[in-house]
């Protein structure tokens, strides 16, 4: 057996088959981390479209069904369909402010439906073309990316931790930011002094015991979950036929563009955490998917499908990297969505527990990030300049959400999101300092304003006793087991005097090369000089 067979039958990390308890118990803390976003947007479009609560309920049920097997199809993947990795997928929440303005413009929600399909079938055949970038998310891109995914969802979090509904009396309390404490220190707790399946399952246990919490303290109700059908399957089409209105697509299509390129960095950042590889074909695979359930998604009362990044974060913090646990999450979601009566309990957990726990699975998703922008190479090149300016650019509508209010209805759709806007800068500048050489120095000349290696010339060791009068020698350094020893504590290469023209003759040419002035010969061999 070759190298290369035994390369191809090692499994793949995001493989492994767990027992059936834990793929739903940890599946089951996949669907608690982003429940509170699947509803969300029903619940923003419903109310903005002025649905009574029962019709509201029947786009939250279609909400959570579409998006398990959104989940099912994007984790266990069919030919061309799925790249298989643990993503969790749901309803958008990238596409809410267009599809009000939808609404708003009069439209009403059967045009978003619309909107919805047309862009979704157009981003479908696009998919490919997306899958080809992968070349342009060299780790100081995807580091990028990963780290503003953290960082643009910790105001979700705050806003979760402060009770989720800002016209509520109590949003903001210290009950609420107390509880989501309380909440986010169990589950640092059970993570330093659980066992190896408590601490994975730290985040679930913390909002099991954060949701009893609440209930003691009277503030959580579970009273209203006996209310309602037990069991009813999502009615396709229940407002009506889809309508087609121009505007609505054109903008929706902005929302798809941002989606897929959402998804592409969503891919990239859990095939980086899982440790699995990740080309064009998988990250094809995956958008095709993304969007065939965003074609699907209108037929059953729903909206445009994404990857959920929060849910990234929880395979970073748990380190169970099994799409398999994802799948029954993605089972779980169907389940939610045929029997409403499960959907009400899960409903009941307060938002404010949520978001204790989402300060920790948020802020790991960035630390991933932190992770990936620790192996770039920074010297030589300009990444430090296309690390800072795209974190500085992702972090200006995060901060600022008004920032892009004067500008144009789509320039602000794609560059609303921090996500898209980091994404978008890292691209653009590492093409124009990494990929097109024009107006570079070669080999830049930043790479060559430190000093050059310093060296020590063989025949000179005898007079080791006299270091003062030894080439490359300094104060400091030691000769020990037959080897200098700087005054650092790094060992400086011994060379022949062939050696020595050789290494000084390759730098002077690199130097000439870069546009910079090499220093002279003698530098090499007396130590460190000024840099330049």
């Amino acid at each position: 057996m070759n190298a290369t067979q035994v390369k191809s039958t090692k499994p793949r990390p995001e493989d492994e088959k767990l027992p059936l308890g834990r793929t739903i118990a940890y599946g089951l803390q996949h669907v608690l981390t982003m429940y509170g976003g699947i509803i969300a947007p029903p619940l923003i479009i419903g109310g903005a479209a002025g649905l009574s609560s029962e019709a509201i309920g029947v786009l939250i049920a279609s909400c959570l069904f579409v998006g398990g097997l959104a989940t099912i199809l994007q984790t266990v993947g069919i030919p061309f369909f799925g790249c298989q990795l643990p993503l969790v997928q749901g309803t958008s929440f990238a596409s809410v402010a267009t599809m009000v303005a939808i609404i708003d413009g009069g439209g009403g929600i059967q045009a978003v439906f619309g909107a919805v399909l047309a862009a979704s079938v157009i981003g479908f055949l696009i998919a490919p073309f997306f899958a080809k970038i992968v070349r342009f998310f060299p780790p100081v891109v995807t580091g990028v990316v990963i780290t503003m995914i953290g960082i643009s969802l910790t105001p979700v979090a705050a806003n979760w931790a402060m009770g989720g509904n800002a016209k509520a009396d109590d949003y903001g309390s210290l009950q609420n930011i107390g509880l989501a404490g309380a909440t986010l220190l169990v589950a640092l707790l059970l993570s330093k002094l659980g066992s190896a399946t408590i601490s994975r399952l730290a985040i679930l246990l913390a909002m099991v015991l954060g949701t009893v919490l609440a209930v003691l303290m009277g503030m959580a109700d579970f009273s209203k979950v006996g209310q309602g059908a037990i069991f009813a399957f999502p009615q396709p089409l229940a407002f009506g036929w889809p309508v087609f209105e121009l505007g609505g697509i054109i903008s929706m299509f902005i929302v798809v563009m941002v989606i897929l390129t959402e998804t592409t960095a969503d891919i990239l950042a859990v095939g980086e955490i899982a440790g699995t590889r990740v080309d064009q074909r998988r990250i094809a695979d995956g958008l095709r998917a993304d969007m065939a359930s965003s074609i699907l998604a209108p037929f059953f009362n729903t909206f445009t499908q994404s990857a959920f990044a929060q849910n990234v974060g929880l395979v970073a913090i748990t380190g169970v990297k099994s799409r398999f646990v994802v799948t029954a999450g993605g089972g779980i979601l169907v389940l939610l969505g045929l029997l409403p009566i499960l959907g009400r309990v899960v409903a009941a957990v307060p938002t404010a527990v949520l978001g204790g726990a989402g300060i920790v699975l948020f802020g790991t998703v960035a630390a991933s990030g932190i992770r990936t922008l620790s192996t770039v190479k920074y010297e030589g090149n300009l990444n430090l300049i296309i690390v800072a300016t795209s974190i500085s650019f992702g972090c200006l509508p995060i901060v600022k959400p008004d920032f892009y209010d004067a500008f144009p209805t789509w320039f602000g759709t794609i560059f609303h999101s921090g996500i898209s806007s980091a994404a978008v800068m890292a691209i653009l500048l590492n093409l124009l300092f990494n990929e097109l050489k024009f107006g570079t120095p070669k080999k830049n000349a930043v790479a060559y304003t430190a000093a050059p290696p310093r060296l020590v010339i063989a025949e000179q060791l005898p007079r080791i006793i006299k270091a003062s009068e030894v080439r490359g020698l300094m104060e400091g350094d030691v000769f020990k087991s037959d080897k200098v020893i700087s005054a650092d504590g790094e060992e400086i290469p011994v060379v022949d005097d062939e050696e020595f023209r050789g290494i000084v003759d390759e730098y002077r040419k690199k130097c000439e090369e870069a546009g910079v002035e090499c220093p002279d010969e003698s530098e090499f061999v007396r130590g460190a000089p000024e840099t330049h």
